[in-house]
Formats: structure tokens, sequence, C-alpha cells
């Protein structure tokens, strides 16, 4: 694709988006005014449109659990994650503070009612962990990155245990006494129907300090992506369990579901 008719594509595809984007965020601004349930499944038909119109083709492999309180439990390896997951299900998404400063995403994420987390500020943590916990009682599903940032898409980063604080903070509002976090799966597997490889992955994924739109600009340039998410069992978590060893299954689980789709394994 010459770069005329590249920017031409990436020109008509970013209209695309923002269009959709506009139409819908007057009924999503009166769902959050008055917290209306719409807030909360509006933003998965703009997610859908949206991979649509990128080329981003999602194959899912299990279900998400029907247990409440949920917590989802993601590998992230591209902002493309957001799209994919937000497709799929009915979300809400945990993101740190930057994020709100993004040009048009960063309002996306307002308008999704994501909650943006200050990680460097311990003095507000309780306070960002009972908000995740609030919603959860309430019955929204809440989207944690466990690894703290994104990986080049070929491999899982360390899971962090403190960042599942929030899923002791619901344990308070849970009717059982019980939160469920289910490990999820998100691995990009083939471009204009090929394998993807080790070498090409980093046209789906965003690791690092990569700016953003020649990144976008690749996406929409391989015109067609693959993308297999994965739904783990979901894990109990119940008052007195440690948040080291809920971190340690869930990261057992994403590592086997992940590296067998990237393996070209059936792991269903």
């Amino acid at each position: 694709m010459t770069r005329v008719l590249l920017r031409l594509k990436l020109a008509i595809v970013l209209a695309a988006v923002a269009l959709l984007a506009l139409l819908l965020a007057p009924f999503q601004l009166l769902g959050l005014a008055f917290d209306w349930k719409i807030r909360r499944w509006l933003p998965r038909y703009w997610h859908k449109a949206a991979c649509w119109l990128l080329g981003i083709h999602i194959h899912s492999h299990g279900a998400l659990t029907v247990r409440r309180p949920l917590m989802i439990a993601a590998n992230h390896a591209s902002w493309t994650d957001i799209l994919v997951l937000g497709a799929l299900a009915d979300v809400a998404f945990i993101a740190k503070t930057e994020v709100k400063d993004w040009p048009f995403f960063g309002l996306l994420a307002k308008l999704q009612k994501s909650v943006f987390i200050v990680r460097e500020e311990k003095r507000r943590a309780g306070d960002q962990a009972s908000e995740i916990g609030r919603r959860m009682a309430d019955g929204e599903i809440v989207v944690l990155f466990p690894e703290g940032t994104t990986s080049d898409g070929n491999r899982l980063l360390e899971v962090k245990s403190s960042l599942f604080g929030a899923a002791a903070a619901a344990l308070p509002g849970a009717p059982d006494g019980v939160v469920y976090v289910q490990p999820v799966a998100i691995a990009y597997t083939r471009v204009r129907g090929l394998p993807m490889g080790h070498y090409w992955r980093p046209i789906a994924a965003w690791p690092g300090d990569v700016e953003l739109l020649p990144h976008l600009s690749g996406i929409v340039e391989a015109g067609a992506i693959d993308v297999d998410v994965s739904f783990g069992e979901p894990i109990a978590f119940h008052e007195g369990d440690r948040r080291k060893h809920l971190s340690m299954a869930v990261e057992k689980s994403i590592r086997r579901m992940l590296l067998g789709h990237l393996r070209g394994r059936n792991v269903d």
C-alpha cells in the first residue's frame, strides 16, 4: 500500500471511529449523569464497531462466567486489548491516571467511567480500591491488567499481587463473602490470515514508548488481524485468602492459555 493510500485509509478509519463516538456520546453522557444501565452496555457497540473498522477479528474461547462480583484479570499487550475486551463484554477498566490525558482515548476512557489509579500515591490506594470494590459489588465487571504495563505480546510479564487489592476491597459487599477473578488471555495470532509469529507480533503489540499514531497506522495497514481471547476458570477469592496465592493462580492460568495460542495449540 502506498503512503498516500495508507494515509487516506487511516483518515477514513479515524473519521468513522470518531463519528460513531460522537453519535453515541450524548446517550452515554446521559447514562453517566443519571447512572442509567445504558452507560454499562452502550460502549460495547462502539468497541465492536471500532474492531470491525480496524480489521480486528476476535475469536472467543470459553465463556465469561455468570458469577458475581467479578474481576477479569487479563494480560496486556496493546491499547487494542481494551477494544477487544470491550467488544466481548460490558466492562469497566482500571487504568493508570496518565490515560486521562491521552488525546481521544482519554476522553473515551472517561466516557466508559474507567477507574483511574495513581500507583505512586499510596495514600489514595485505599480509596481507589474501595471505589472498585463498590462497583464490583454493584454488579459491574472490572478489568484489571495485573502486569501493570504492556508486554511485547510474546510473553506474560510478572503478575503483581499488589494490584489485586481491589478484589479484597469488594469482599465486604459480596453477598456470599466471595469475589471471583477470571483469568483471560489475549493472543494476537494472525495477520492477513497468516501466522503472525514472534517477529511480526509488534504489528499488534504496543510495548514501551512506541508512539500511538504510528502504531495505529501499522494496524490499519495490516488490514486484518486475528486475536484469540480465552476465558479461564474463575478463581474464588475469600476473606482471609492471600493475594499472592491469587496472583500466582492467575498468572499460571493466563500463561498456559496465552502460550497455547501463540504456539498454535488448542487450549479450550
